[in-house]
């Protein structure tokens, strides 16, 4: 199962590059992600804040 969403992930990153190439802002490749992931059934949440651990040291994300 979890190869099959990969793979879904990956084909809608790579459709997403295909159809606007390179060189635009990160934003715009999210925004185009988004569609694309929405277009294909999958469901997603954008922007989660995750914390992370560095060094012993929590960084709030």
């Amino acid at each position: 199962m979890a190869d099959q969403l990969t793979e879904k992930i990956i084909a809608a990153a790579i459709e997403v590059h295909k159809t606007l190439g390179p060189g635009l802002l990160e934003s715009i490749y999210e925004e185009a992600l988004c569609i694309e992931l929405g277009l294909m059934g999958l469901a997603f949440q954008r922007q989660l804040a995750v914390d992370v651990i560095y060094k012993g040291h929590v960084i709030e994300g």
